[in-house]
């Protein structure tokens, strides 16, 4: 992962980047930002994407990348500017507005996914990227943790959901609940609408 962004290094660019989301699925909670930026001489031990590391790794990481890295902002986008402006363009506004908010400025911003938000910094779409770039992986790690914990929060203010179980995310538990309680303020209404006929069905069958 390393030597990926290795290769992305020129006379002219040193610090790069990494920009990663997490939160796009669920629906219910924010969607997470994050940037890191990181020089040819930081390496850590155990990065990788957050999806392939057990939540107890990347809490691990997560305070270590914070200590390790040049710089580093988080940003969240909650279910009513999803609602508002729709997923895609939320989680894109939240990766510009970590960039905006970095203390450091990089020469290399690399994104994860095929998309790219508008700045004036050079800007790479990395497809799969938090499995191929160390600097993308590590804000992998910190926006899902950071999301897991905000998840956690809202939990204790709405356990009928199970969110410290699901954190929001379409399960069958999940759904069950919102078509016994309904939705709360947290809920994205427009995801809401992907409750198939089918699962509304299964569920009124037991009940």
């Amino acid at each position: 992962m390393i030597a990926f962004d290795n290769s992305h290094r020129t006379d002219g660019i040193s610090l790069i980047c990494g920009v990663d989301e997490a939160g796009r699925g669920p629906l219910a909670g924010p969607v997470v930002a994050a940037a890191v930026v990181v020089s040819a001489s930081v390496s850590i031990e155990g990065v990788n994407d957050s999806k392939k590391l057990t939540e107890q790794k990347r809490n691990e990481l997560y305070d270590y990348i914070i200590s390790r890295c040049g710089a580093y902002s988080i940003n969240v986008n909650d279910e009513k500017r999803i609602d508002e402006i729709n997923i895609l363009q939320s989680s894109l506004e939240a990766m510009k507005n970590c960039i905006d908010m970095l203390t450091l400025r990089p020469e290399l911003i690399l994104v994860d996914g095929n998309k790219l938000f508008p700045h004036e910094i050079s800007r790479k779409a990395i497809v799969k990227g938090d499995s191929k770039s160390f600097a993308i992986a590590c804000a992998s790690i910190l926006a899902k943790v950071t999301r897991d914990r905000l998840m956690l929060e809202l939990h204790e203010e709405y356990p009928q959901y199970n969110w410290k179980k699901n954190k929001g995310y379409p399960t069958r538990d999940h759904i069950s609940a919102v078509l016994e309680f309904g939705p709360c303020i947290y809920h994205r209404k427009t995801f809401l609408k992907n409750i198939s006929e089918w699962e509304k069905n299964e569920f009124y069958k037991k009940h």
